[in-house]
């Protein structure tokens, strides 16, 4: 079967990663999202002895989970992780611009342990839904048609199906939204800038987005997502998927049908003498 081709240059993302390393100052998402994941990991209360951090900020997650001989790795297509050298291995937030994320899963799997734990955050969905929205309506109005110009990004749950496809045990899918206000629709694409979070798919235009164009959307961010004092909204929806390397004596999930009490019955006893539940 032939391979598909890449959806986003590798090699335009790593030069976009290395000018936002210059600018600086936009990790406010890397530390939320790394706080997010390390309150997940003190909910599981074990301690990880060989943990492993996937990501271009693989440093700013292992200062921040307090893991500080954590192996780093970058997010390259072929990850540099040993097969079953891992208790723990966070991917963090970098999957969501992976031409092959099942193949990045599958990798981290094989480096777990027997029972090793894999957390990865990436960007969902409903991540610069206004952003999206915005740029629409001006490029059809000034341009007469649509271009990609937000990368696509996966949904809940097809993102969780991928959990069971590569075989992880008791795989869990959810996700945190982290609402942001700017000034203007071009303070967020400067943030985006200087968090190398811009347009890297293989099919964008070239060219620099018109002037004309530019006027319209902010335009129409202002107008679809207004906040007080002449900001505008920012949605970023951070997906975290959980899973477990199999080993024996994990709790299993139960046959379908194997139930042995029937749920009208369950909630019948929920319910109080006045016949309230």
């Amino acid at each position: 079967m032939p391979t598909p081709p890449a959806l986003f240059d590798a090699d335009l993302l790593a030069l976009r990663r290395a000018r936002a390393a210059r600018i600086g100052g936009a990790d406010f998402l890397q530390e939320a999202v790394a706080d997010e994941i390390g309150e997940r990991l003190q909910e599981v209360n074990r301690s990880f002895l060989a943990p492993a951090i996937v990501g271009p900020k693989a440093g700013l997650w292992a200062e921040r989970l307090g893991l500080a001989g954590a192996t780093l790795v970058a997010d390259s297509e072929r990850l540099d992780l040993a097969p079953g050298a891992h208790d723990l291995v966070v991917h963090a937030l970098a999957l969501h611009w992976a031409n092959d994320p099942v193949g990045q899963l599958v990798q981290c799997r094989r480096a777990l342990r027997p029972d090793g734990l894999l957390l990865a955050a990436l960007f969902g969905g409903e991540t610069l839904s206004e952003l999206r929205q915005a740029l629409a309506a001006a490029e059809t109005a000034t341009l007469g048609g649509l271009s990609p110009r937000v990368a696509p990004m996966g949904e809940i749950r097809d993102l969780g199906g991928l959990l069971q496809r590569v075989g992880f045990a008791m795989p869990v899918a959810d996700s945190r939204r982290f609402d942001v206000s700017y000034g203007s629709a071009v303070a967020l694409m400067r943030d985006l800038r200087a968090m190398g979070e811009t347009n890297v798919m293989r099919e964008r235009l070239r060219r620099p987005m018109p002037r004309a164009m530019l006027a319209r959307t902010e335009e129409a961010y202002a107008l679809a997502a207004p906040l007080p004092g002449g900001r505008i909204a920012a949605t970023f929806e951070v997906i975290v998927l959980t899973g477990w390397a199999p080993a024996p004596g994990q709790p299993q999930p139960l046959r379908p049908g194997s139930a042995t009490t029937r749920l009208e019955a369950a909630l019948r006893e929920a319910e109080d003498p006045s016949g309230e539940r």
